[in-house]
């Protein structure tokens, strides 16, 4: 819109700066022709031959606007003329030198020159003097007399007004589409809210469902899984290998669903703008330990080497349960993309009032130009890999929320091929 504004402004304001300048050309070339038919009546009819002389006769060249004229001969040498300021002569002769005008030869120049105040107060050569720019379009025309070229007619007209005119639309233009702007934001804003609202509803209604469907599904699912594991206590399932091996996929599938029920919930809740935490001041080592000793396993059975670093006093104020959820997060990202044999990392340290997490892979790391996006929800920056990992892509979203609800910051250093590193700031505090 601001574009179209400019171009619109700047349309109407060479429109009329050519139809006004066309104009006053018009207006001095009609001028210019009416004085030179003055000057070659009197010769006519006065049997004059040539221009000298021509001062001490009484011919009135004088038009609307007309800032000077000047009758010259054909040697260049001023005949006759007047000007509007007599100390311009000296600077109107310099400028018109030389000069042959030709048909429809218009001139546009700007002229500066200064002139002493005239003012009753002032007296003798100490008044003080003022500059003043002048516009002026100039045209001249030949004058012959019985076929012979005897001299040249010039004048001038001042269009100094013109140009203030000029200068005036153009504030009064930008100053019209700054308000039409202005005004159309306004409107715009109004009709986008209004907009909104049935769009925001329906996001509501949509979140509401979201959050409803995974309450209502965590239920069934519980009971499917125990159903699950009591069958995998009946004697005949060991017996036949086809039955237990449907039992095992219903029970990985069984979890999967658990799991994406849970994360959805998760950002359900997020969504609701109400942050649900359990803020409490505790040693964060005892739940990063017993984290690692949960998903220690799941290590052992991929054969990845799982470390822990941590540093005394480990204090943070904060929900414990969220932030042990950010570690199995992490952790099982991590574990997820590293190959055997690899390594995966976990330290926690305190750097001066911030509590410091980094869990470090040698798995198959993300491309650099991806790291703005992967904590985006449902985002997998390998998606083929990654739905045969299991992955929904709201892990790291997850992770994000929990961080940004404790105040902190998550950053993440990785490259094809390098493994990732994800850094976790967040608040602590010391006890007394």
């Amino acid at each position: 819109m601001m574009l179209f504004l400019l171009f619109f402004v700047l349309v109407v304001y060479s429109l009329i700066y050519i139809i006004i300048l066309e104009d006053q050309k018009r207006e001095l070339s009609e001028l210019t022709r009416q004085e030179s038919r003055i000057i070659r009546h009197y010769l006519a009819e006065n049997t004059i031959k040539e221009l000298h002389g021509l001062e001490k006769q009484p011919i009135v060249l004088a038009g609307v606007d007309q800032f000077f004229y000047y009758v010259v001969d054909e040697k260049g040498q001023l005949i006759m003329g007047q000007e509007m300021i007599p100390e311009a002569r000296s600077a109107l002769l310099e400028l018109l030198q030389g000069w042959i005008p030709r048909k429809n030869d218009i001139r546009e120049e700007s002229l500066t020159f200064s002139f002493p105040e005239r003012s009753e107060l002032d007296e003798g050569p100490s008044r003080e003097r003022s500059t003043k720019e002048v516009k002026l379009l100039i045209d001249g025309m030949p004058l012959f007399h019985k076929g012979e070229f005897i001299g040249i007619l010039y004048i001038g007209k001042d269009i100094t007004f013109a140009y203030q005119l000029f200068r005036w639309l153009l504030i009064i233009l930008i100053g019209l589409a700054v308000l039409f702007l202005g005004v159309a934001l306004v409107i715009s804003r109004h009709m986008a809210k209004k907009a909104m609202i049935p769009i925001s509803e329906a996001f509501a209604r949509q979140r509401e469902f979201v959050g409803d469907a995974s309450h209502e599904l965590r239920t069934p699912l519980s009971v499917m899984l125990s159903s699950i594991n009591a069958l995998e206590m009946v004697d005949c399932v060991d017996e036949d290998p086809f039955t237990r091996k449907l039992i095992v996929n219903m029970k990985n599938e069984v979890k999967r669903m658990t799991k994406l029920v849970s994360d959805l919930l998760v950002m359900a809740r997020a969504d609701s703008g109400v942050i649900e935490r359990n803020s409490e001041m505790f040693d964060f080592q005892p739940l990063a330990e017993e984290v690692y000793e949960s998903v220690s396993p799941l290590a052992h059975e991929k054969r990845i080497h799982l470390r822990t670093f941590f540093s005394s006093s480990l204090f943070v104020n904060g929900d414990r349960e969220r932030l042990a959820q950010l570690l199995y997060i992490l952790l099982d990202n991590a574990m997820k993309y590293t190959s055997s044999e690899g390594t995966v990392d976990l330290a926690v340290s305190n750097e001066g009032k911030k509590l410091i997490i980094r869990v470090q892979d040698t798995g198959i790391g993300i491309d650099p130009s991806e790291h703005s996006r992967i904590f985006d929800r449902f985002y997998r920056s390998d998606k083929s890999r990654s739905r045969a990992k299991g992955g929904y892509g709201l892990g790291l979203s997850i992770a994000k929320w929990i961080v940004d609800s404790h105040g902190g910051t998550i950053e993440i250093e990785s490259a094809l091929g390098q493994g990732s590193v994800f850094t976790i700031s967040l608040p602590i505090v010391q006890p007394s």
